[in-house]
């Protein structure tokens, strides 16, 4: 008999070798049905896997990020059936489950095309309609390899002959496919019966441009019509707020392959970023705060200190100067350490917050590169503290309230997840496990729901990481917050207690922006390029219906400029409805139209672009507005309407 704690934290016995599945029905038929899998002592597996010890259970439904993951993991089997039935002659390579949907690599000789995914969506459905059960089996390798050959599948053969000696080697059956996989997978095929496909992609067998090139299909499966159709809608508006299209459009920034992953900042473009630090500044002075500057660059002392040369080197650029290895730096932390170092400190100056936006380089791959989310240089907002034991947890609060003060500015909503011990990790395990209980307490005084991410901590710490929600559903991780004992120990930081000895302080990582450019980026798409009035680059155009009202706009422009408020003028010898569609396309929050009339008055009409046509106003009446909007940091973005 084995005892198991279930999620209501009630224990049960069982026994041993009880499939998953049956623990569920054991709770309730309902839950059964609605479940697609579960967490195993902290081991993601599925239905029909077998649980033989003693340890604790939690189900996945699909909402759940291990819950998608075996529902497209089951997906991708159901695909590459649906498309071995349709040709028999494929051959699969490796077919997972990603952040949305999955994919598998296909080699065959037919060339795949959109067209054909109607044929092989319609297949995948028959397969979804049998309901096949998936069922598990293991065999000894020479037996595994055989049974691949004899199933002509050379990229399987491979991947078996590449495990390790003592694998286990594990395949998934349903009805008349086979494929070799280590699971975990839904029950049988019949839960993903919305499915479509998405695109076809070259990709070389294992990623070596050296070998095969075969091709890769993407889908998306779900348990309903209507949740398949949200998403279909999402990515289509995803589309639209896409941020190197916009960040064109609006010329905020742009990539040059003289500099892959290396972004160039326009001038409307850096009017933003210093808004966004101005916020970020204003923020940290009234949470206790203070900012320093580190160096780009320190040597490989430093850096073989802190552990980042051993775990990292293949990440940061490197250079020789006077015969002794330097590195730039891929992160701020060793710098901040020894400004801590710089002075000997008391008890009495905790906690001691200290924050940096610094510049720092990764050496990320080319393939990996993505707009203002994957660069190769960024500007991280980080902040270190210095905290004695018995503070951490009311500073944990307080970053928390923080960042939730700084995401909640700009309309976002969040998840958090608590990542621990990952399987290379400096310190000692005791260390650890009182790190990951400090956080875990923070979060639960606050009342705060949270998941916890086995093994996915910092290789010096466990640490809270912020999922941000956006305005059309998807989620970004921006924030994060890390607790270190290692660091301390490594560099020997020091201060002296109340009892006159030397102690070690215990050290916050965290950010919130996380990247500045990064976050540049979710916020263009976030608003769809229309800024609130505060962050907007532009915030006013001046509009004159014709060159004899060009002198009264450069007025009203200088009016404008005297209050701190951006502003243009459109002197274009163009008619007026052209230029009001163009500052509308500009994504501008204000636009000043200026004729005979609005000189008589000495004012201006005005059109806001959400509420649209205000009327006629005098230049200190909107002018006194927009500063209100400003000072408030109102989040008028007509996309958060």
């Amino acid at each position: 008999m084995i005892k198991l704690t279930l999620p209501d934290n009630s224990v049960r016995e069982y026994e041993d070798g009880i499939l998953a599945l049956d623990v569920a029905k054991s709770i309730s038929e309902g839950l059964a049905r609605s479940v697609v899998g579960a967490v195993y002592n902290g081991e993601t597996i599925g239905l029909k896997d077998e649980v033989k010890a003693d340890g604790t259970i939690k189900f996945l439904k699909f909402e759940d990020k291990e819950g998608k993951h075996v529902f497209w993991h089951t997906s991708s089997h159901i695909m590459a059936h649906a498309i071995k039935r349709i040709w028999p002659d494929a051959k699969l390579a490796i077919g997972p489950a990603i952040d949305n949907g999955f994919y598998y690599d296909i080699d065959m000789e037919y060339r795949l095309v959109q067209e054909d995914f109607e044929k092989i969506e319609a297949e995948m459905k028959k397969i979804v309609k049998e309901g096949l059960e998936l069922e598990r089996f293991e065999l000894p390798r020479e037996e595994a390899i055989k049974f691949m050959e004899e199933r002509q599948e050379p990229y399987k053969v491979e991947l078996i002959q590449d495990l390790p000696e003592d694998a286990v080697i594990s395949f998934y059956k349903q009805g008349d496919f086979t494929d070799l996989c280590a699971g975990p997978h839904l029950e049988s095929t019949k839960k993903p019966k919305a499915v479509k496909l998405l695109s076809i992609a070259g990709a070389y067998w294992r990623g070596s441009e050296n070998n095969k090139m075969l091709q890769r299909v993407y889908g998306i499966t779900f348990e309903k019509a209507k949740d398949l159709e949200d998403y279909l809608k999402m990515i289509e508006e995803a589309k639209k707020r896409d941020h190197r299209k916009l960040g064109k459009e609006l010329d905020l920034f742009f990539m040059s392959e003289e500099g892959p992953g290396f972004p160039f900042f326009l001038p409307k473009g850096v009017e933003v970023k210093n808004e966004l630090m101005k916020f970020w500044r204003e923020m940290h002075k009234k949470a206790g705060y203070v900012e320093i500057e580190t160096p780009l660059m320190l040597n490989r002392h430093l850096w073989e200190t802190s552990g980042h040369w051993f775990t990292y080197k293949e990440n940061m650029y490197t250079t020789v100067i006077d015969e002794q290895d330097f590195a730039i730096k891929p992160m701020n932390c060793p710098g901040g350490i020894l400004v801590y170092k710089n002075a000997m400190h008391s008890y009495k100056d905790f906690p001691m917050r200290v924050a940096e936006a610094g510049r720092v380089h990764r050496h990320e791959l080319s393939g990996a590169l993505h707009g203002l989310m994957r660069v190769r240089a960024f500007t991280q907002d980080d902040a270190h503290l210095f905290i004695l034991p018995e503070q951490i947890k009311d500073e944990i609060k307080g970053v928390i309230k923080l960042i939730d003060e700084i995401y909640k500015q700009f309309g976002f909503s969040y998840k958090l997840e608590l990542s621990t011990r990952p399987e290379k990790f400096l310190g000692e395990i005791k260390d650890w496990d009182m790190a990951e209980a400090s956080l875990k307490a923070a979060l639960e005084e606050l009342n705060l729901n949270f998941v916890i991410n086995e093994g996915d901590g910092a290789f010096y710490g466990p640490k809270i990481d912020f999922h941000l929600t956006d305005c059309i559903g998807r989620t970004w991780q921006c924030g994060t917050i890390q607790l270190d004992y290692q660091l301390p120990q490594r560099f020997e930081m020091e201060y002296v207690g109340a009892d006159g000895q030397k102690h070690r302080p215990v050290m916050i990582h965290r950010t919130a922006f996380g990247s500045i450019e990064r976050f540049f980026g979710i916020l263009i798409e976030q608003f769809a390029g229309a800024f609130p009035t505060w962050l907007a680059p532009v915030q006013v155009k001046v509009l004159p219906i014709s060159d004899k009202y060009n002198e009264y706009a450069e007025k009203v422009k200088k009016q404008l400029e005297e209050k701190n408020i951006r502003v243009e003028v459109d002197l274009r010898a163009e008619k007026i409805g052209y230029k009001i569609r163009e500052a509308q396309m500009g994504k501008v929050p204000f636009m000043f139209v200026v004729g005979e009339k609005e000189v008589e008055n000495n004012g201006v009409s005005v059109r806001e672009r959400k509420q649209g046509d205000m009327g006629s106003m005098s230049v200190d009446e909107i002018v006194s507005v927009i500063l209100n909007k400003i000072a408030s940091r109102e989040n008028d973005s007509p996309q958060l309407a």
